[in-house]
């Protein structure tokens, strides 16, 4: 073998070395003694846990094995105190209250990135963000007291808020409007996208009339219904876009079907509603009529379960990512991320699934 074609044999031994680096690794279904299935049998499986992810050693990307293989080990990148997180397209936003900024899980390159931004975007107490029709992102930043706003390129854009009695813990953006929880004035602000001035404040109502919101921390929008995750009155409110009082799910209590510290809120397409109590450690599942259907998490025993969540978000993307994980025996169909606190696993994934036909 003569010297050129050593050097091009090297080459393409690089090349090989490349391309397998850069694959991840191909995730292994649970077996069944991992397998973790809510509710548990005899029951019909509905939720299933699929896994987690804290560090960046958990989504393998393109600075795999290869780059360590050239430029050696890197401190690994982690999660340190998670509460909201936004799914987009093929990534996932998770706002870091320890990190000061938010942790970016890119599906398509499985690349983790930490977003602290400077200068006029900087973030102190990032509590909630979503991401737009356009890919703006938008952050509710509890103690600088506005919501941030950062284009396509997450290079700072606009921030906006109120001089007194605002601080902001959640964040939507529906039909060309902004909609802010404001924990401190007991309301669901409403903003414009162009201008980002102040349009509505709902509900309009006193301390004493049916509907009024104690503490507004988490919203989500459905179907032009409006969701307050109201932490001062142990429910979740209802209303219309236009500010109208639906009804409520949940009261005080520590019963099933009851909150004692609820937070985040999500509502899937059939208008089943997701919410996160923090001291159960556990999300509860309601049908649209409010009905209790189940639950699923609870306190960190292991895979599954949950230590301090806060937030919980749905998504119908990526689910190609997740099929190597589920049961051979489950079809899923959408996904659940919540986040925790505390623990060694900082989001978890979990799946909603149906059962497969049985073949005769």
């Amino acid at each position: 073998m003569n010297k050129s074609t050593r050097i091009a044999s090297i080459g393409i031994l690089l090349i090989a070395c490349l391309l397998s680096a850069c694959m991840r690794q191909v995730a292994k279904a649970p077996t069944l003694e991992t397998l973790v299935i809510f509710p548990p049998p005899p029951d019909t499986t509905r939720i299933q846990f699929l896994t987690h992810f804290s560090t960046s050693g958990d989504l393998e990307g393109k600075t795999g094995g290869f780059h360590r293989f050239l430029f050696g080990e890197e401190a690994p990148l982690n999660m340190i105190k998670p509460y909201g997180v936004t799914a987009h397209k093929d990534k996932v936003y998770i706002c870091d209250t320890g990190l000061g900024g938010l942790v970016v899980l890119d599906l398509s390159s499985g690349d983790f990135e930490y977003f602290i931004p400077g200068g006029k975007g900087q973030l102190k107490l990032p509590i909630n963000a979503c991401v737009d029709e356009r890919g703006y992102l938008f952050v509710a930043d509890a103690k600088r007291q506005q919501i941030v706003v950062f284009d396509t390129e997450r290079k700072y854009l606009h921030a906006f808020g109120e001089a007194e009695g605002f601080k902001p813990t959640d964040v939507e953006v529906h039909q060309g409007r902004i909609w802010v929880a404001n924990v401190q004035d007991h309301a669901v602000y409403v903003y414009g996208t162009d201008d980002y001035k102040l349009i509505d404040r709902i509900p309009d109502l006193g301390a004493e009339e049916e509907g009024f919101i104690r503490q507004a921390t988490n919203i989500s929008i459905h179907n032009n219904t409006l969701y307050v995750s109201d932490f001062g009155d142990f429910n979740v409110k209802k209303f219309s876009l236009d500010g109208n009082y639906l009804g409520m799910v949940g009261g005080y209590g520590n019963e099933p079907g009851h909150f004692t510290r609820p937070k985040g809120i999500a509502v899937d397409r059939e208008e089943k509603l997701f919410v996160v109590d923090a001291a159960f450690e556990n999300v509860q599942l309601f049908n649209a009529g409010g009905e209790l259907l189940m639950h699923f998490g609870g306190a960190y025993k292991g895979a599954g379960a949950m230590w301090l969540p806060a937030a919980v978000e749905i998504s119908y993307d990526n689910l190609s990512f997740y099929e190597p994980y589920v049961d051979d025996s489950f079809i899923l169909k959408y996904l659940i991320y919540v986040t925790n606190q505390y623990g060694p696993a900082k989001l978890n994934v979990y799946g909603f699934v149906e059962e497969k036909p049985t073949s005769l």
